[in-house]
């Protein structure tokens, strides 16, 4: 990619920062409309990226005046759906098992394999600003899960469900920041979505989950779950990550652990403790810190453009 291409995508001023924002504030209903609905947590995430990805199939008319997606890319693409499809199933019946702050906090330590990833796959250590950040951030997840921890002595199976969930989280991001940079955002939206509804199609039918709707709230919840936390935050989201590395946008994303504890203390009745408010605070000092001193835009881009070569391959 030229120089002037990289600068012309670093270039976007606060808009990155301000769709961040937004997707952060969408994805943060997530939990409260699982809780919404009554059927198992694989069907509830097979809802919720089916329902995008029918809206997202006629933008596929306008992929004339985009760049081309070759085959290389589509793999990549269908690695990260195949990924996003394990980290809903899991994150979703997760949230069934444990409280919506615990699942959403567990799940939101997706930053410590980013920035793993990133080091080992690419040799592009963060920034000691990042580790302070994360460490911080972290701290402040143990905090307000200490007292479940305390209570039940040991993770039960929610708590590990959350876990993996962040583990498939990571590599979806990944994928993500990878393909961004010659990707249109509701191009690669659609196709990360198409990949997730098949995938989670099979993982529905080999499980034997029935995938019928029960009339009454459940509807609201598979619709709050598909057009806001799918929709709305990841279009958001995935419009950050053409223009913010993975490590500052994951980082930022464990701000839904207190907005997700806020929420579910209001709607659900899950109690706000003090444990709750200080864990909050940390993480929101975390991702302060990690996003002061966030590596360029511009040297991430250049980084996975070098690593993809040039090809002349059927295009979709």
């Amino acid at each position: 990619m030229p120089p002037a291409d990289l600068h012309a995508r670093s270039s976007h001023g606060i808009w990155p920062y301000l769709a961040l924002t937004a997707g952060i504030l969408c994805i943060s209903w997530s939990a409260i409309f699982v809780r919404w609905t009554d059927i198992p947590g694989v069907a509830s995430a097979f809802y919720r990226v089916l329902i995008p990805a029918l809206i997202l199939l006629p933008t596929a008319l306008f992929d004339r005046r985009s760049p081309r997606v070759n085959l290389r890319t589509l793999a990549i693409i269908a690695v990260g759906g195949f990924f996003f499809a394990a980290d809903l199933a899991l994150y979703n019946t997760a949230i069934l098992r444990t409280s919506a702050a615990n699942a959403t906090l567990l799940g939101n330590n997706t930053p410590i394999v980013v920035g793993l990833l990133t080091w080992l796959a690419f040799g592009r250590r963060p920034k000691p600003a990042f580790w302070i950040g994360l460490v911080l951030a972290l701290a402040g997840a143990l905090v307000i899960v200490w007292s479940d921890l305390a209570r039940h002595l040991q993770l039960g199976s929610g708590d590990l469900m959350s876990l993996g969930a962040a583990a498939c989280f990571a590599v979806y991001l990944m994928a993500t920041e990878r393909v961004r940079g010659t990707t249109g955002t509701l191009a690669f939206l659609r196709l990360a979505m198409i990949a997730s509804v098949l995938f989670l199609l099979a993982m529905n039918l080999v499980m034997g989950v029935s995938l019928t709707i029960p009339p009454g709230r459940t509807i609201g919840g598979l619709l709050g779950l598909g057009l806001v936390s799918q929709l709305g935050g990841y279009l958001a989201l995935t419009y950050a990550l053409g223009h913010l590395p993975a490590t500052v946008t994951s980082v930022s994303l464990l701000v839904q652990g207190p907005l997700t504890a806020i929420l579910a203390a209001w709607l659900l009745g899950e109690p706000l403790t003090g444990a709750l408010i200080l864990g909050g605070a940390l993480v929101l000092l975390g991702v302060g810190l990690a996003n002061r001193d966030r590596p360029p835009a511009e040297e991430v881009n250049a980084t996975l453009c070098e690593a993809v070569e040039p090809q002349e391959v059927e295009t979709v």
